[in-house]
């Protein structure tokens, strides 16, 4: 089976926004205790902190790790995880229904968030809480010194502010799930009014303003329109939010999920505009992905741990090698999507539908879908290039899907091409045929060769890749079911 790309150096669709590659812990399962943090394990810091976990995180580059939620966040009170750690109150998480501590806070996680060498993305509580709550949390971690709250924070031992200008305005705001959810004009004028109190507190913070849930809300569409009606000149960005599952182990069905994927995209950025029309504005308002994976193994086996505990086990995935694609599949429409969608974080980290995962007082370990994630935050930076594709396709439940996903990277440097490539084909090699680059193909990083449903365990981390040696760039053939990043070195 033959396939065909067009790319050129010089077809720029956009610049790639570092933030496209930007991840998330909740306080949700063990995302939080007995992930990032585990006081007493044989590798934890002075502060608690795991550094086994850090040495895995640290290789992504994360640009930002949003905290503290996801559906956490619309019942937290932010001052209960600052100050004194032996006076800070145990209290039940309806979230999630778990007992959250409060040893981890926001001082906490900022300084955990840039020993990674990442910035926090910070989401205020617009369930329970105010604008005025969103205010005073930005007082403390950012104004500098003169106020009580500022004040407050140098007295916790945090004597420089911590300059977080990235701000998610509540989560998920239209789901039956939330604590006090919101229907469109509620959060709406929520949204204006909080965002309109944070910049008046520190008028260089970037804010993002809830889409809705998922694709597939009743309120869908006219929940996005409403709410931009109201804030559309406070805020930068919307939130998209999607899952992708296998639930009826249909293979090719699911690897379309980076084409359902570009058709929300494309519907919410087609939204944004029709707002800006409508409205007159001159401003244009960008999309922060800031919640992506695949997520329905845990669902499927329908486990339901001890309620009311502390790191409550929920939600941990088990990834199989059929999810690595996916998650390329994924990547690659990210990229392809980067003149529209400026933030992605993949959700979570560390646990909770994660690429890392621990055992309490033991190993750290990465699943499957740590590798493309890994290559995409290592390889991803630069311009994102137009990319024609020539493909063999197949049916599915979701219509016409060709075999070949792909996208393309001009690096920062201008000198190398990346090109991220999935063939999902589970038969047959594809021989591509690639057309308009001259060069040398230096690296050639592969996941092949594996059980669709393989995983990884703390014992055998048999699915990592492997690397081809140098080829002619006229004779690449893709393995079947694999994911592939090739590197071009420009003539």
């Amino acid at each position: 089976m033959q396939a065909k790309i067009h790319v050129t150096p010089d077809g720029v669709l956009s610049k790639i926004d570092d933030r496209l590659f930007s991840s998330f812990v909740e306080h949700m399962g063990r995302a939080v205790y007995t992930g990032i943090y585990e006081p007493g394990h044989p590798t934890a810091d002075p502060d608690g902190f795991r550094e086994d976990v850090r040495e895995l995180v640290r290789p992504l580059g994360l640009a930002y790790i949003r905290y503290p939620g996801g559906n956490f966040v619309s019942g937290y009170n932010w001052r209960d995880g600052i100050g004194d750690k032996d006076k800070r109150p145990v209290r039940r998480d309806l979230a999630w229904f778990a007992l959250e501590p409060n040893q981890v806070g926001v001082n906490e996680f900022v300084t955990w968030c840039r020993s990674v060498g990442s910035e926090p993305m910070m989401a205020v509580n617009l369930g329970t809480g105010t604008a005025k709550d969103a205010a005073e949390l930005l007082e403390y971690c950012n104004v500098e010194g003169g106020t009580e709250l500022s004040d407050l924070r140098r007295s916790h031992g945090y004597e420089k502010p911590h300059g977080i200008k990235l701000w998610c305005l509540g989560n998920e705001m239209d789901g039956p799930w939330q604590i006090c959810g919101k229907t469109a004009e509620e959060y709406g004028r929520l949204a204006h009014e909080t965002a309109k109190m944070m910049k008046w507190m520190d008028e260089t913070v970037e804010l993002v303003a809830c889409g809705s849930s998922h694709r597939q809300m009743p309120t869908f569409g006219s929940w996005e329109r409403t709410v931009l009606r109201h804030c559309y000149e406070d805020v930068e960005y919307l939130s998209l939010h999607s899952y992708y599952k296998d639930l009826d182990k249909d293979p090719y069905s699911f690897l379309s999920c980076g084409e359902q994927m570009d058709g929300f995209i494309k519907e919410v950025a087609q939204i944004c505009r029709e707002v800006k029309g409508e409205l007159g504005s001159s401003k244009d308002i960008y999309l922060s992905f800031d919640e992506w994976n695949v997520w329905y193994h845990f669902r499927m086996d329908k486990q339901d741990p001890e309620k009311w505990i502390v790191a409550r086990p929920i939600e941990e995935e088990e990834y199989n090698f059929l999810d690595a694609l996916a998650v390329g599949c994924l990547i690659n429409t990210l990229i392809n999507n980067a003149d529209t969608v400026k933030i992605a974080c993949l959700a979570q980290l560390v646990n909770v539908l994660a690429p890392i995962m621990t055992v309490p007082g033991g190993p750290a370990w990465v699943e499957t879908t740590y590798w493309p994630f890994l290559h995409a935050c290592r390889y991803g930076r630069g311009d994102a290039l137009s990319v024609e594709i020539g493909s063999p396709s197949y049916e599915c439940s979701y219509g016409t899907v060709p075999y070949l996903s792909a996208a393309a990277v001009l690096s920062k440097s201008g000198d190398l091409v990346t090109l991220f490539l999935v063939n999902r084909n589970l038969e047959e090699d594809l021989r591509l045929q690639l057309d308009g680059l001259r060069g040398d193909i230096t690296e050639w990083h592969t996941l092949e060769g594996f059980g669709l449903y393989d995983i990884n365990t703390p014992e055998s981390q048999k699915i990592a890749p492997s690397t081809r040696g140098a080829c002619d760039i006229s004779d690449i053939t893709l393995p079947k079911a694999s994911w592939n990043v090739i590197r071009v070195k420009l003539k």
